[in-house]
């Protein structure tokens, strides 16, 4: 049941991420990417909220409401969504370095594997 979960929370996720972004628009041949900034933010939003109300439910984040919500639709939606809670999380258990590590270590891997794989597209061009 949880894989069902994920996985229609998954369509659900990755429907709306395509509705809002494209219905903000930005992002294409130069403009600003107001659509998916939109849809981060509001990712970060609503995965704190998950968050947060989970935080007094024992075993909220194993159910089929979390599985469906926040792996699912909020994972489709945005990924930035797991990296915030994930980050939230080491700062909330007193681990300010690890979670300034995790910032910086993100931020660095993903723009600069963004960047490679680009390079290698151009390369084997």
């Amino acid at each position: 049941m949880e894989a069902i979960a994920v996985l229609a929370g998954g369509a659900l996720g990755g429907m709306a991420r395509f509705w809002l972004a494209d219905l903000l628009g930005g992002g294409r041949h130069g403009s600003f990417p107001w659509g998916i900034l939109a849809v981060n933010a509001s990712g970060a939003v609503l995965a704190g909220v998950a968050a947060a109300l989970a935080a007094g439910s024992a075993g909220a984040a194993s159910s089929l409401a979390w599985q469906l919500g926040v792996v699912g639709f909020l994972g489709s939606y945005t990924t930035v969504s797991s990296f915030s809670l994930q980050t939230l999380a080491l700062f909330h258990d007193g681990r300010t370095g690890q979670a300034a590590a995790n910032i910086v270590a993100s931020l660095v891997l993903t723009l600069g594997g963004v960047g490679l794989g680009w390079a290698l597209v151009g390369w084997a061009a």
